[in-house]
């Protein structure tokens, strides 16, 4: 049995910046032989839901209002690292594309829906402190 971080919104937490979330089948059962450790780092951060989508510009998170929103990213993936280490992860599957926690790609900073790649600023995180990081794409 292994412990998963993942994030919230993955395991049907409303918890998107849209205040939906998106359940995904394959990760529910993984719970069926592992323990799931859910995370919202943009909650955690202190942001509310819903609230307006951000995409990292310039190594920044900015909120579509204009808000600069980094303080809150960081301060949610610092937790996010936090419980990580705590409960010993043996991995984690975050939310693809995110600007928290997407892995590889994540939207370009133009609120297009274009796409770019990089990582979002917990799943950073997580891979400087040495956990493998998947996405809901990988399961």
């Amino acid at each position: 049995m292994k412990k998963i971080l993942v994030s919230a919104c993955l395991m049907g937490y409303e918890c998107r910046y849209k205040g939906d979330g998106c359940k995904n089948q394959k990760l529910l059962e993984l719970a069926k032989d592992n323990i799931l450790i859910p995370v919202c780092p943009e909650q955690m951060g202190g942001l509310p839901t819903p609230r307006y989508p951000s995409e990292i510009v310039a190594n920044r998170v900015i909120a579509k209002s204009g808000d600069d929103v980094t303080e809150q990213y960081m301060r949610g993936a610092d937790f996010a690292l936090q419980i990580a280490k705590a409960n010993n992860v043996d991995c984690c599957i975050m939310k693809a594309n995110s600007p928290s926690c997407g892995k590889g790609v994540i939207y370009d900073g133009t609120f297009s829906g274009n796409k770019t790649s990089g990582n979002g600023v917990t799943v950073q995180k997580l891979l400087d402190a040495g956990f493998t990081v998947l996405t809901e794409n990988d399961i």
